[in-house]
């Protein structure tokens, strides 16, 4: 990276007539005893009104929800997926959800997602060396993180700030003296290699000395939507493995983190506490969508979790076991941002100002100066070093690319190769 220096009344309506009288009354005339009457009255007229009367009761029932959904419940009735149980009372076509829903149904996919993800997830501790203004030998710290098991020979993929801490005015923090990692349902622990480390995307991967290990399925962070299950899967206060699970709340959501370093992440609000650095966020098929790497604490915050998105993880991890960093393009610049008022009070234009160009870099070659401004890269104008790094990153080291730049006055067109970052 370069450098860069938010109806009743009807049913009653005939009752009452004239004061002559209130109501009329109606009796039948005497009729002939037979057998045939005394069935009808004894058996046959009782029965029919006995069924009218549960008909009417049923079908009220039925028009009330409450009621009908425990009617259904106890016949065994349920609608088809495609086909939504209709209530007696009129709805909008635009109401989201009416099928009645089952927690059984959610309480089994929680279930299995960690009884699949959890075998591939490991407890890590690191120890450190600190050394301290307040003391006059050096002492020990440790730290507790999460990783995700990635191939089967013992390849973990973490944090970077897991094994790689950092320092402050006050003490200095070494690299890690020991990593420990504890395998699930397996008491024995194994001493981990760090085999490459990122700060930039922070991620880091780490090797044990074992084979036959489950690795995680791997899904498509590209994929994933606002809303869709979620579960965080990690040594959560150290405590071992622990699950929490909730939705996704954004994508694509671009955060900073203590270092200033700047991810485009997914933000869930499946809780993700202290240990849980390098665990897992997966999705409802037990396949990692992302590394769980930040939260947002602090009073009136409430289930604001980020993590790295997957796919931007693969290849990231693949060089960092292939050559224990990762390579990026390099242009060999440090540049300050310029906007509009800034460019026209030094009588120049918005771009990158080059206030300083790094020895034999490909700045230097391609006749790069101090004091030009880059205002345009691959033809895609450019405000700040954000933006030119970029377009920049998605390129490859070897190759060639175009850059506009303001001098003296005039606009003129660079082309630079690219080198790779030392």
């Amino acid at each position: 990276m370069e450098d860069n220096n938010n109806n009743n009344n009807n049913e009653f309506k005939n009752v009452t007539s004239n004061n002559d009288g209130a109501y009329k009354t109606f009796t039948n005339s005497k009729t002939n005893n037979n057998s045939g009457n005394g069935f009808g009255k004894s058996v046959l007229l009782p029965f029919v009104c006995g069924a009218l009367g549960a008909s009417i009761v049923i079908g009220s029932c039925i028009g009330i929800p409450g009621v009908r959904s425990q009617i259904l419940s106890k016949l065994d009735i349920s609608s088809t997926p495609n086909e939504p149980i209709q209530s007696s009372s009129t709805s909008s076509s635009s109401d989201v959800n009416t099928q009645q829903i089952s927690l059984n149904n959610y309480s089994e996919t929680a279930i299995g997602v960690a009884q699949k993800v959890k075998p591939s997830i490991v407890g890590i501790s690191v120890e450190y060396s600190v050394n301290s203004i307040f003391y006059r030998n050096s002492s020990t710290a440790e730290a507790e993180g999460s990783g995700v098991i990635i191939s089967s020979d013992g390849y973990i993929l973490t944090n970077n700030h897991v094994v790689n801490s950092g320092s402050s005015s006050y003490y200095e923090i070494e690299k890690a003296n020991k990593v420990t990692v504890k395998l699930y349902n397996d008491d024995t622990e194994y001493e981990g290699k760090i085999v490459g480390t990122d700060s930039q995307t922070d991620l880091a991967v780490i090797k044990i000395d074992k084979t036959g290990l489950t690795a995680a399925e791997l899904g498509d962070s590209d994929s994933v939507q606002v809303g869709e299950f979620s579960m965080a899967i990690g040594n959560a206060l150290g405590l071992g493995d622990t699950v929490t699970s909730g939705i996704i709340s954004a994508v694509n959501r671009e955060v900073t983190d203590s270092d200033n370093n700047k991810y485009t992440a997914i933000q869930t609000d499946a809780a993700i506490n202290s240990g849980n650095s390098g665990g897992a966020l997966v999705n409802s098929k037990g396949q990692v969508i992302g590394i769980n790497t930040l939260k947002i604490a602090g009073n009136g915050v409430e289930g604001v979790g980020f993590a790295i998105p997957i796919n931007s993880t693969k290849d990231i991890s693949q060089q960092l076991i292939q050559y224990n960093k990762v390579k990026r393009p390099y242009i060999g610049i440090g540049g300050i941002d310029l906007d509009e008022d800034t460019a026209k009070r030094n009588d120049l234009v918005v771009g990158v100002y080059v206030k300083t160009i790094d020895d034999f870099s490909s700045a230097e070659k391609a006749g790069l100066k101090i004091g030009d401004v880059i205002v345009e890269i691959e033809g895609q104008k450019i405000k700040n070093m954000e933006e030119l790094n970029e377009i920049k990153n998605k390129k490859s080291i070897g190759d060639n690319i175009k850059l506009k730049i303001y001098r003296d006055g005039d606009y003129k067109d660079i082309t630079l190769k690219l080198q790779e970052q030392p």
